[in-house]
């Protein structure tokens, strides 16, 4: 595939979970599909161009773009990689803050700034930041919550910035969702699973395909309006508590 109809997608984080299923998402959308995690999806997608890769290093990650972009226009980059590091306050550590800001935020602007030259000389493009409800707040999450909150800033200041070349900047902030990595860590008949559950208005876990559609609205072609956005898809947990 040398020119996809809509253009290629550039996913990171795309193996598994909220980043595969905004691969699928995309790819069935009609975009070519370029994606970089640190190991490879269980299956490819046709077409597919996938490298793997450590996007917490920065040379690593610059020989992933390299590869992946050259030659290449990316319509539509997804800022999906990211890690957590739980912890409380006192239990945060300096290379705990340093170690997420360096994946969250540092390979967030390096996977930005290398499809910006190509997109500014299409004069389109759409970056999707995949932040999360924590932003807001959230126990044991220190590092996490300050780099997603981080990434709402980045987002707007970079809506303001390249507006003008036609490139919209939005984030999509997701709750809590039922991916494989979730279900490890709260067995369905857990209590705290159920008090998750409990807390959301839905009444219901998110899933990877709730998030891929609120990235494809912010993709189309038809959403240059809106830019400098955060869209939470988080069952109503921002409005507030569900059921007591």
């Amino acid at each position: 595939m040398n020119n996809p109809d809509k253009g290629w997608a550039l996913v990171t984080g795309a193996a598994a979970g909220i980043g595969r299923a905004i691969a699928k998402r995309l790819a069935a959308d009609g975009f070519g599909l370029l994606t970089v995690d640190r190991q490879a999806p269980k299956q490819l997608i046709e077409d597919e161009i996938f490298v793997e890769a450590d996007l917490a290093d920065r040379m690593d990650t610059a020989r992933a773009l390299e590869a992946l972009t050259g030659g290449r226009d990316v319509a539509v980059l997804v800022n999906n990689v990211g890690t957590v590091r739980p912890a409380s306050i006192e239990e945060t550590t300096h290379a705990d803050l340093e170690a997420v800001v360096a994946l969250n935020l540092g390979c967030t602007l390096q996977c930005t700034q290398a499809v910006l030259p190509r997109m500014k000389q299409a004069r389109h493009g759409r970056i999707v930041n995949i932040s999360s409800r924590a932003a807001l707040g959230k126990e044991l999450r220190t590092a996490y919550a300050a780099t997603k909150a981080g990434l709402h800033g980045m987002t707007r200041t970079w809506a303001l910035e390249l507006a003008p070349c036609g490139i919209t900047v939005n984030a999509v902030g997701p709750g809590p969702i039922g991916t494989e990595l979730f279900h490890a860590v709260n067995p369905a008949d857990s209590p705290r699973t159920e008090a998750i559950i409990k807390g959301v208005p839905v009444a219901r876990l998110g899933t990877p395909d709730d998030i891929a559609h609120a990235v494809a609205f912010f993709s189309d072609a038809r959403a240059g309006f809106v830019t400098g956005q955060v869209l939470y898809v988080c069952g109503g947990m921002t409005v507030g508590l569900g059921p007591q």
